[in-house]
């Protein structure tokens, strides 16, 4: 009887799962839709220059067209991205891809054009969560779907802040597939293709090294030199197919000083969540105290809150920071990683490293956006599923991210869909989270108990679901203050304050935000020192 039932339920195929996660897509394939109306942030404006430059102008003067002040500073792979996007866009609307007439161009052909290019080109993101997929679970494939494709943070900057994160991520998510597959090969040919689409990816890359070059690049002397030249000319042959063209015009140099525009300064305007929060208020704190001794003390003219991309790095008390300093800090904090990868390469580890990564970058990089925590929270996705662990972590350190994205749709009418978007994210995954481990345990132990011949009774064997989803009180109190900060912010500073410190919310989040970051950091690199 029991061979019976044992072959009567065998797993679901992968075929069947495919309508779940099809109805999954299209349910956010129409919700996006119904986003083409809102609000967009002067990026909108940015790639539509992109678009036009690129239909209007020859390759040899892309990167040195000054008709605008968006001028373009991706590499040389996404600006034929928009070039490509172009053809379809001159279908569409003429005057969309005129350089001089397009000029702040906000028709409605040319709002439904471009935010119907990022909900098609984010195909690529769902391509590449179905890859990572296949092995899994049924349930585990669909929670996975879920956190990637209804991502808060990748709606808000994607879709209605306006961006081509999720197709950016989409290939960073096959390249990850293919490395966890074993095709080292192709997965390093991918990430390379990356990098010639943006840049800022680059993080990772000292991870992608030391990975492939112990993990594929194995074998003996021969072999392994072998396979590290081959490795080499597919990255050498992407990066000249992607420069090559603008290096015989002369344009290389260009190129670089668009891609690397050192002088904007240690930080963005709204600071990212990250390190150099505490050290900006440091110094602005013993600037202060200086100052009330008696020192003569200058304060920096720069403004670090006043919405516009500056030179934010003056400071007064504590010593400069540079670009190197930074780059040096980074590879400092990922070097554990780096040690774990070169020790035992373990391709299913590489997604957590790539992760970690990332994170590092955020928190001590050169310059960040808020946006790029979307880096490391949607390969963090991934990652969520495999145990209860790394749900909680993800759990909290996605609703950190995205509420550190908030500041991003500052209009009135803007503010209940990203709230609405937080709090569907925070009540799903806390149900599929809580689902998906929950039961697993009761399932397990009952299947223990039964292979025993014991009599299993849910209620006189509670232990059976002692680990059920749940956070401990550190991290509810720190969810419990995003909310207090909220309050403030949105509520009480206008009600109290006024037009009065207009800096204080900003800096308020980017703070409170950046200790949910350094938590999120530190267990991860706990994890990974662990980790065997």
């Amino acid at each position: 009887m029991a061979n019976h039932q044992s072959t009567k339920m065998p797993p679901k195929p992968p075929t069947n799962n495919l309508k779940e996660l099809i109805f999954i897509t299209f349910l956010a394939f129409f919700f996006k839709i119904l986003l083409i109306p809102s609000y967009h942030s002067t990026d909108f404006e940015v790639h539509r220059h992109w678009l036009a430059l690129t239909h209007s102008l020859p390759l040899s003067h892309w990167y040195l067209d000054e008709t605008s002040p968006w001028t373009l500073d991706y590499p040389p792979f996404f600006a034929h991205f928009e070039h490509f996007l172009s053809f379809f866009a001159n279908l569409v609307d003429p005057i969309i891809v005129d350089l001089h007439k397009g000029i702040n161009f906000n028709a409605n052909s040319v709002i439904v054009f471009q935010r119907l290019s990022v909900i098609v080109s984010e195909s690529v993101l769902i391509y590449g969560v179905f890859l990572l997929g296949r092995k899994c679970g049924f349930r585990e494939r669909v929670l996975m779907w879920v956190l990637v494709i209804w991502s808060p943070g990748l709606v808000i900057v994607d879709h209605v802040h306006f961006q081509y994160n999720g197709f950016l991520l989409g290939i960073l998510l096959v390249s990850i597939a293919a490395l966890e597959d074993g095709n080292d090969l192709l997965g390093g040919f991918v990430f390379a293709v990356l990098l010639c689409f943006k840049h800022l990816f680059a993080v990772a890359a000292p991870v992608y090294f030391v990975y492939l070059l112990r993990h594929y690049c194995r074998g003996g002397v021969l072999k392994g030199f072998g396979r590290l030249v081959m490795m080499g000319t597919i990255v050498v042959g992407v990066f000249v197919a992607a420069y090559g063209p603008f290096a015989y015009h002369g344009q290389i140099e260009q190129v670089f000083r668009r891609m690397f525009p050192f002088g904007r300064g240690l930080c963005h305007a709204y600071w990212a969540p990250n390190f150099w929060v505490f050290y900006i208020i440091l110094d602005k704190v013993l600037a202060f105290l200086l100052v009330k001794l008696g020192f003569d003390i200058k304060a920096p003219t720069a403004s670090f809150t006043g919405g516009l991309v500056g030179d934010s790095s003056p400071f007064a008390v504590l010593p400069m920071v540079t670009p190197l300093a930074t780059f040096i800090l980074v590879l400092l904090a990922m070097s554990p990683c780096l040690y774990k990868a070169w020790k035992n390469p373990q391709p299913k580890m590489i997604t957590r490293w790539i992760a970690y990564a990332y994170l590092c970058g955020f928190l001590f990089g050169w310059h960040v956006h808020e946006k790029a925590s979307l880096h490391f929270v949607i390969p963090l996705a991934i990652v969520a599923v495999q145990s209860m662990d790394d749900a909680k972590h993800y759990y909290l350190t996605s609703i950190v991210s995205c509420y550190s994205l908030f500041p991003l749709l500052f209009e009135v009418q803007e503010y209940p869909l990203k709230v609405l978007l937080l709090t569907f994210h925070v009540t799903l995954t806390w149900y599929g989270f809580s689902s998906q481990f929950s039961e697993t345990v009761v399932k397990s132990t009952s299947a223990q108990q039964k292979k025993r011949g014991d009599n299993f009774d849910l209620k006189k064997n509670s232990g059976a679901i002692s680990r059920r989803f749940t956070l401990n009180w550190i991290e509810k109190s720190y969810l419990l203050g995003l909310l207090l900060v909220e309050v403030w912010t949105q509520f009480l500073h206008p009600a109290i304050l006024g037009n009065r410190l207009p800096f204080l919310p900003l800096m308020m989040i980017s703070i409170y935000c950046a200790f949910g970051m350094m938590y999120s950091w530190m267990w991860q690199l706990h994890w990974i020192i662990k980790s065997h």
